[in-house]
């Protein structure tokens, strides 16, 4: 391993400040990631991490070190792209973190595409359901699905919307009744999509009528799929992208609720660090995801 790859090592370290953090990001594995630092220490002749049982900090000259070096690596790597672009070569390795069932339904088939296309590419993916620090934790681009975003320091860009909907078990409905108008959930189970014990709030919308419900039951997670199985066993109303109901609404498990209280509006979003200008990697996989998803989502 050169001293380059082993000074962009360090750099995603103390960006992490995790050995296995950065090991994950990077795709290589915690030892390679110990290895490569220890051998740029040696060979700088000083210490520029302190690594204790809980994290990983930069020593004061581990922190003079990684300012003088992360412009140099950032300007070495815009240099490499814009040579490949002026090639028409694409190469590189990409992080990109995803929603865990978006990304189990459509980012395989995705990537094996891109993949024969630009087969001096490499991908790291990430599937979590939390909202990830795209800069700090030193992805290429995030996929979402979300409202508005509120984060002003990245970049964003509009896929499509992303419809919604309410749903529940037969056998649910038939023992709890059947919600007539958005009020009527008080009286429900409902499948609240959170993290927290704060719990979810449903806005629905019918014309110019809106109402705010409190997503209130006994289970609520982070998960779609996890939700979605529940309400097919009849726990709960559940409210989530069609996307992720599509099948158990075929096959009848489960049926839509209020489907004239549509929930308001969120989108799929590409989100990207705050570059001057998109990595050629970064903007043909986007506008490669792009394409595969209006079309497939179209049909």
């Amino acid at each position: 391993m050169g001293e380059l790859e082993s000074i962009r090592i360090f750099l995603a370290v103390a960006r992490q400040r995790s050995f296995s953090g950065a090991a994950r990001a990077l795709g290589l594995t915690p030892a390679a990631v110990t290895r490569a630092v220890a051998a740029l220490e040696e060979g700088l002749g000083a210490q520029l991490l302190l690594r204790t049982t809980r994290a990983v900090s930069l020593t004061a000259a581990g922190a003079l070190y990684a300012a003088r070096v992360a412009p140099l690596v950032e300007g070495l790597g815009v240099a490499a792209e814009e040579m490949r672009e002026r090639q028409g070569e694409l190469s590189g390795l990409l992080r990109i973190s995803a929603p865990l069932s978006l990304g189990t339904q459509a980012l395989p088939t995705v990537l094996s595409q891109f993949a024969a296309i630009h087969p001096r590419t490499s991908v790291v993916v990430s599937l979590t359901d939390r909202l990830i620090d795209i800069v700090g934790e030193g992805y290429d681009l995030a996929i979402r699905i979300s409202g508005s975003p509120s984060d002003k320091s990245t970049i964003w860009r509009k896929i499509c919307p992303v419809p919604r909907l309410l749903a529940a078990a037969p056998s649910y409905l038939a023992r709890q009744g059947v919600p007539r108008v958005p009020e009527d959930l008080a009286g429900h189970d409902c499948l609240g999509h959170a993290s927290d014990a704060l719990g979810e709030t449903w806005l629905l919308g019918k014309g110019d009528r809106h109402e705010s419900i409190r997503a209130e039951g006994r289970f609520q997670s982070n998960n779609g799929e996890f939700l979605t199985q529940l309400a097919i066993n009849g726990e709960g109303i559940v409210m989530l992208p069609r996307f992720m109901l599509r099948e158990a609404l075929a096959r009848g498990e489960l049926v839509p609720v209020l489907p004239d209280w549509p929930p308001s509006e969120i989108w799929l979003t590409l989100y990207f660090p705050p570059y001057e200008r998109l990595p050629l990697r970064v903007a043909t996989f986007s506008d490669f995801f792009e394409a595969h998803v209006r079309e497939s989502w179209a049909n």
